[in-house]
């Protein structure tokens, strides 16, 4: 192998290194986003959730830097075969990643909406939910990382868990908003939020699965594991009770 040869074999190998490290970046950005703007959820704190919407600016120019740098590794380096998968890989994990920031950006402008509103039960439910959600993005951004197909399929498995658990917010929500009509405006932001933190959910598993493809060159077979019913969700009033008993 000539002198000329190792050189560019060894600039490519920099090139994915490069690569990885922006979408290990992005990703360790979309988690902090993620955590921040449900603490600033639970404690009320609207100045903390503004400089959360603010902060989503840098996974965008992320997203772009990625986006520019595979480009360039497409048309200068020609990659095929696993090459080619990692790097059409990294494209669409960043567009996940980013939408996974819009999601917290908009959790975030909730909670601001939310700051002078009355405390609701479900708050601790949809922090439990936001914490499976940032491990799974954790753990799919490592089978990345370290190539482990056996790791993104483990987060593609786990996703009917989020879903249930959005299901079960989804009713409860609806039972307080039905028991007393102040809890409404609250109610509708947090089904809001909810609904946002489960996708990302389901964002995490569209990365899972771009792994598990990345890794072995082949698709998960069968359809996603969903666990959300709350298309299919009726809540009944309580009946009123009768005058007396024994009637």
């Amino acid at each position: 192998m000539t002198g000329s040869s190792e050189h560019i074999i060894r600039a490519y190998d920099d090139e994915l290194q490069a690569l990885n490290g922006l979408i290990a970046r992005m990703g360790g950005l979309a988690e902090i986003q993620l955590a921040a703007a449900v603490d600033a959820l639970v404690k009320g704190d609207a100045e903390r959730a503004q400089r959360i919407v603010a902060g989503d600016r840098a996974l965008d120019e992320l997203e772009q830097e990625i986006d520019a740098a595979v480009v360039r590794m497409l048309a200068l380096r020609q990659p095929v075969a696993g090459d080619l998968r990692s790097v059409v890989a990294a494209l669409k994990i960043a567009a996940d990643l980013e939408r996974i920031g819009d999601y917290a950006k908009n959790v975030a402008k909730r909670s601001t909406a939310l700051a002078q509103s009355r405390q609701m039960e479900t708050l601790g439910a949809i922090a439990r939910m936001a914490r499976l959600v940032q491990a799974g993005i954790k753990q799919v951004l490592d089978a990345y990382l370290q190539r482990d197909a056996r790791l993104a399929l483990d987060v593609w498995e786990r996703d009917r868990e989020i879903d249930e658990m959005y299901t079960g917010l989804f009713r409860a929500t609806l039972t307080y908003m039905m028991e007393d009509p102040r809890n409404i405006t609250p109610a509708t932001h947090l089904l809001f939020i909810a609904k946002n933190i489960e996708r990302m959910g389901d964002h995490a598993t569209n990365i899972a699965e771009v792994v598990h493809f990345m890794v072995t060159g082949n698709r998960l077979e069968g359809g996603r594991p969903k666990g959300d019913t709350s298309s299919y969700a009726v809540v009944e009033p309580e009946s009123p009770r009768s005058g007396g008993e024994g009637r």
